[in-house]
């Protein structure tokens, strides 16, 4: 299990635990599962995407932003795209 913190300018936009991400990495996109390597990564224009435990997937268009995982922490600072 993951735990996963979306920040943004405004707002916090999600805390909590996930199944998996994935996110528009500007090399590629990548997923990122349970045990994922420690990995920092600058995001490119995409879509977020994260699967909260017993909920269905959400998305989250970005503009940019980067993403840092750590012992089954991820955290991200985004710009929402509008």
């Amino acid at each position: 299990m993951l735990h996963l913190r979306i920040v943004s300018p405004e707002k916090v936009e999600f805390d909590g635990d996930v199944q998996m991400v994935k996110v528009p990495g500007t090399v590629g996109e990548f997923e990122i599962l349970d045990k994922h390597a420690a990995i920092l990564s600058t995001l490119q224009k995409g879509c977020v995407e994260y699967e909260p435990l017993k909920s269905e997937r959400v998305q989250l268009m970005i503009t940019s932003g980067f993403v840092e995982v750590k012992e089954n922490m991820v955290n991200l600072c985004i710009e929402k795209e509008f």
